[in-house]
């Protein structure tokens, strides 16, 4: 069922978004791991356009923040109104009291901005004067940046971005890709088109399957072995925390799941170290002096890290 179901969100999604079922699939990965999204690419490449596909295809209630230089962290939390008919101040929820939230651009809003959203992606929760209150099921982030080289933007605080289960570059379509697209987009929106394909009941269902996976001591032993190795290599300053860890090995349950199977293999990690671990690396002085890139660096770590099973290599 798990699969299937999956399967039919991918072919939702994919037509409107064409060409990039890779990206779809670990989209969908984060989401079923209570997780959080960062979309990093150049305009236009359809990052909103996806999250947007993404809460019609689960039938979720969706918000959008377009993050600006003068947003304030209160025109996203929400704040406390006096209200003169009750005498009292009364709480007016911000746009962060969804299901899916979409932070468009979020690079453009100052650092004290985007840390407001520290506490509802770490705890699914809003504190506004000393009281707490509890974000909806399924609180799902995915937020999109422009590089940092563009004008006008501001990077994003390292502990934020370690908020984020996975960070993806979406890259522009193949050529076949893009005359599909333009040859869709004629004369119709595809995106007004598409419909949910689970009910609330079956999201529930599918949450429920990704804890039966299995994962081996092997394969644990792997995911130490790779995020250790981030702490110690020499161009990196910092390297990946305990979060990461855990990123990695309930990103690869869910994927083995869509895969069919209800075991991890070392595969499914190599596949998934980049996504999850890029963002949370900073490299040292001498490593951006060469313009290393933290791509490469970690490919080599993969490289150079054998799986080791009980009986050896």
């Amino acid at each position: 069922m798990f699969e299937a179901k999956i399967q039919k969100m991918i072919q939702n999604i994919s037509r409107v978004i064409i060409g990039k079922e890779s990206v779809i699939r670990q989209v969908l990965g984060a989401f079923f791991c209570h997780g959080h999204v960062l979309l990093e690419d150049v305009p236009g490449v359809g990052k909103t356009v996806l999250a947007r596909a993404l809460a019609v295809t689960l039938g979720l209630k969706t918000r959008r923040i377009q993050f600006t230089p003068d947003l304030l962290p209160t025109d996203i939390t929400g704040l406390n109104i006096y209200d003169k008919s009750k005498k009292e101040f009364v709480f007016k929820e911000g746009p962060v009291f969804t299901q899916i939230l979409l932070g468009d651009e979020i690079n453009r809003a100052t650092p004290r901005t985007q840390s407001a959203l520290l506490e509802a992606m770490g705890e699914r929760q809003v504190t506004i004067d000393g009281e707490s209150w509890r974000l909806p099921d399924y609180f799902f982030t995915i937020a999109t940046q422009n590089p940092i080289e563009y004008e006008g933007t501001f990077s994003l605080p390292e502990a934020q971005l370690d908020r984020f289960l996975i960070r993806i570059k979406m890259g522009y379509p193949d050529g076949d890709s893009e005359r599909r697209l333009l040859l869709d987009r004629h004369s119709r929106n595809p995106l007004s088109e598409i419909e949910p394909v689970v009910d609330e009941k079956e999201l529930k269902a599918l949450f429920d399957e990704v804890p039966k996976v299995r994962i081996s001591e092997a394969v644990l032993r792997y995911i130490v072995a790779l995020v250790q190795k981030t702490r110690e290599h020499p161009s990196l300053a910092l390297g990946a925390s305990p979060r990461g860890s855990l990123a990695l090995m309930h990103l690869s349950m869910v994927m083995a799941r869509i895969d069919g199977r209800d075991f991890v293999l070392p595969d499914d990690v190599k596949a998934l170290v980049i996504p999850t671990l890029a963002h949370r690396l900073i490299q040292n002085t001498e490593s951006r002096i060469k313009r290393e890139r933290v791509e490469r660096i970690l490919e080599e770590i993969v490289e150079k890290t054998e799986v080791v099973t009980d009986g050896g290599v």
